[in-house]
């Protein structure tokens, strides 16, 4: 009988004697057996801490504004597996996707792949197939030693250089960028968005005789109160410029970065294309504003993956800069790897009331932690058995000024999509 998407993801769960193990070899030998190589004539890596599902969005949507046909590759998904592979726009069905499973599982042989692994070079196989003009793949951890590494890019892009995963990449910025300059490749160019890198980066790039280029150096975006600016170079170093762009809901940092790496595909500039392009790009789950109407009143939602410091800080700026009338309120879960005093401390002024909650997986922070933590800052602090209870609780207390931040994990925002899904009605 043959596998469904739920079997050989179950299946996929049970192969590897542990979730994640560094390194290449292993998947370079399936790569091999499955005769893969160029997946597309463009190809583009995304590593980063923070800010690679958002860039990786921009750049799809300005690849496909100029034509091509695109694939995308991304990690983690927020509600199906399915997410995670798209092609022209698309997210690969069920079928297509069992049927790559099947080639990997075929190609493998008696070697061992991880979860993660497997996704890979089903992705690659599928992309492969597809005859695509552009290729984006995501990072799954790091960079040096990640799957998607096993692939020569035309273009690598660093979006933001943090601490994250410490018990893989280490606990420095140093050992941090290292790994991700793992993505490097030699006299290609890559792209750093982060203002201040660790000069480790720069190093790596002048070893292997890679062109960088860096954000505040080569490129860079202004921001004015209604609008923001962004200068770069082409592939061959004119200088471009885009002035007066409107104000985006995802971040203008990615989007800039986004831009620098289309610039630097040789491909035909057309303003108003890009402006378009950037303009339709949205991520659920990334500084994702949502209206909704709930037990008979409307509720303000942002929705953000963001789960370590980096992110929190980032998290915190921007809702200062947004004003409300009303109070903030925060539905908040935690995985246990993730660095709780970090993501706590940029945020803890911003909520007046937090409603914390356990994440459905062994992995979760339990609840009483979160709260102990919080209230030793301060906080006003409310203990809920899941996402789901979290939510009903704070649309109870809140008003139509109020507005609700749900964040800490891909998995807060999932269990709160699939809450949303079946209560409120969206505007």
């Amino acid at each position: 009988m043959s596998r469904t998407l739920s079997d050989w993801l179950s299946y996929f769960e049970q192969l590897h004697p542990s979730a994640i193990e560094m390194g290449l070899e292993r998947s370079r030998t399936v790569f091999q057996s499955l005769g893969l190589g160029r997946l597309a004539p463009r190809v583009v890596t995304v590593t980063g801490t923070n800010g690679k599902g958002s860039t990786c969005a921009f750049l799809a949507e300005l690849l496909s504004e100029a034509g091509l046909r695109v694939g995308v590759y991304s990690s983690p998904h927020l509600l199906r597996y399915n997410e995670r592979v798209v092609i022209e726009g698309c997210e690969v069905d069920d079928d297509t996707l069992c049927e790559a499973f099947s080639a990997v599982e075929a190609a493998r042989g008696s070697v061992s792949l991880t979860y993660f692994e497997m996704g890979t070079l089903a992705a690659f196989w599928l992309f492969a197939r597809a005859r695509l003009d552009a290729v984006v793949l995501e990072v799954g951890l790091g960079g040096r030693l990640d799957a998607v590494n096993l692939v020569d890019a035309d273009i690598a892009l660093v979006t933001s250089i943090g601490l994250d995963h410490a018990e893989w990449l280490g606990n420095t910025r140093d050992s941090v960028a290292f790994e991700k300059a793992g993505i490097f490749r030699a006299e290609r160019p890559a792209i750093c968005g982060d203002l201040d890198p660790p000069a480790i980066l720069s190093e790596q790039a002048r070893k292997l005789g890679t062109p960088l280029l860096r954000r505040g150096v080569e490129f860079d975006l202004a921001l004015d109160q209604d609008c923001w600016h962004w200068r770069g170079v082409s592939s061959n170093g004119t200088a471009l410029t885009l002035q007066n762009l409107p104000l985006l809901p995802l971040p203008l940092e990615n989007a800039a970065l986004a831009l620098q790496a289309f610039a630097s595909l040789n491909l035909v500039w057309v303003p108003e294309q890009v402006i378009q392009a950037l303009g339709r790009t949205r991520v659920a789950g990334r500084l994702d504003r949502r209206q909704v109407r709930v037990a008979g009143k409307n509720i303000h939602l942002l929705l953000d993956v963001g789960h370590n410091p980096h992110a929190a800080s980032y998290l915190a700026r921007r809702l200062k800069e947004r004003p409300l009338a009303g109070r903030r309120l925060a539905a908040f879960g935690l995985l246990s790897d993730k660095d709780l005093e970090g993501v706590v401390a940029p945020l803890v002024d911003t909520f007046e009331q937090w409603a914390v909650a356990a994440l459905p997986t062994p992995r979760s922070r339990q609840p009483s932690e979160l709260a102990d933590v919080l209230q030793r800052h301060g906080a006003h602090v409310t203990i809920r058995c899941d996402m789901a209870e979290a939510l009903r609780w704070l649309v109870n207390l809140a008003s139509e000024d109020d507005e609700i931040v749900v964040f800490g994990s891909f998995y807060s925002v999932a269990e709160a999509m699939i809450w949303l899904k079946g209560q409120t009605q969206e505007e």
